[in-house]
């Protein structure tokens, strides 16, 4: 099955672990040489005390995508509290995006 980007965009992202929804896709990461979709990147958490800090975006690996449908993408990420804050799903990763991980990891190990 073929999408567009910009139809991707407008589909919701949702986490199944708690159904909390996620945001909408910002970017789509690509590896340039095979031109392989490695993930896509939604709005990061953004707490209370955060108001003058930039948001950090999520990064979700290809891999924990789970469903693709008409208007929602069904991911699945195991929360990982960042900073005490207990309603992020994320993790910094070496390239300054935040990184999901997946509930199928036991030891949520960064993806």
């Amino acid at each position: 099955m073929e999408t567009s980007f910009t139809e991707l965009r407008s589909k919701i992202v949702v986490n199944l672990v708690d159904g909390r929804k996620l945001g909408h896709i910002i970017d789509l990461i690509i590896e340039q040489n095979s031109a392989k979709v490695l993930g896509i990147i939604v709005p990061g958490c953004r707490s209370t005390w955060s108001i003058f800090r930039s948001r950090e975006d999520i990064f979700i690996p290809y891999h924990c995508i789970c469903k693709i449908g008409a208007d929602t993408i069904l991911v699945e990420l195991n929360p990982t509290p960042v900073q005490s804050d207990p309603y992020c799903y994320c993790q910094q990763n070496s390239h300054g995006y935040l990184t999901g991980t997946n509930s199928n990891n036991n030891d949520n190990t960064k993806l």
